[in-house]
């Protein structure tokens, strides 16, 4: 399962946070991306990019309340995600800013 740092735990659930998720698995080329973009806009309230990254991993970084960036981070371990996901470690962290919605890079 994932790793917790950086504060975790710590603080209200409607504190701004930036959690960052590696997902490992079959997670490229089968739209991850896209519905990982999609339930954030869905959650609501949240900033930040979903990423595949050169060894096969996608990273996800979600901004907001921290309540939310947990919803998120829950779909990405346990909701009905394309591919397979095999394992996701994140971290968290003080908000950087400088999104506008949520992207696909």
């Amino acid at each position: 399962m994932g790793t917790r740092t950086e504060g975790a735990g710590e603080g209200t659930a409607g504190e701004t946070v930036r959690m960052t998720a590696w997902v490992r698995g079959q997670v490229q080329g089968v739209g991850f991306r896209w519905f990982t973009r999609a339930n954030a806009l869905r959650i609501g309230g949240l900033e930040g990019f979903a990423l595949n990254l050169g060894d096969g991993r996608v990273q996800v970084v979600a901004e907001g309340p921290r309540d939310r960036c947990e919803l998120l981070l829950e779909w990405l371990r346990t909701g009905d995600t394309p591919g397979r996901v095999e394992g996701v470690t994140e971290i968290w962290g003080p908000p950087r800013g400088g999104y506008e919605g949520f992207a696909i890079r």
